[in-house]
């Protein structure tokens, strides 16, 4: 899917271009860390780093059953990824909003747990049973974030890109 890009002329200098939505999906899908921002019950935020994969047009990514996370995307899935770096003179920062789905498919679960492996190598293997992922017997929630908006602050020439998404 494409989406509609610009660039906001407020936080990006004069000679700065909106960054092209296939550079930024290959930074999105190559970042190895991801923060992923969950929203508490009582409203407050919630931030933790993980790991992710891109598949299919969206991040994925897996967390404990009874963790935080889990426990905070079921009563609210709106969650927002982001990835970049630490460096103020140059890089690419992403920022992706969306709504976080459970998979359950066990066919899907195998794709994914196979480039989760391709990705990040062994030591993230996942068995596929019951619609789910184990690691060893840890069972763990399968999300999907398709992205409805997406932000591109690029840095050094330092320009703001927004892509919205038709879903």
């Amino acid at each position: 899917m494409i989406p509609t890009t610009e660039l906001d002329p407020r936080y990006s200098d004069e000679k700065a271009a909106p960054t092209p939505w296939p550079e930024a999906l290959a930074r999105l899908a190559a970042a190895e860390l991801y923060w992923l921002t969950t929203v508490r019950p009582d409203g407050r935020p919630h931030v933790t780093p993980l790991i992710a994969v891109w598949l299919d047009g969206a991040l994925h990514f897996c967390t404990g059953v009874e963790e935080r996370k889990t426990v905070h995307l079921t009563g609210n899935p709106h969650c927002v990824l982001t990835t970049g770096s630490n460096a103020l003179g140059e890089g690419l920062d992403l920022v992706v909003e969306g709504a976080a789905t459970v998979l359950g498919d066990d066919a899907e679960l195998r794709r994914l747990a196979a480039a989760y492996v391709d990705k990040y190598g062994d030591a993230w293997t996942f068995d596929v049973r019951d619609g789910t992922f184990f690691n060893q017997e840890n069972r763990c929630v399968v999300y999907r974030v398709a992205p409805t908006t997406a932000f591109g602050f690029g840095k050094g020439t330092y320009s703001q890109t927004r892509w919205t998404f038709d879903r």
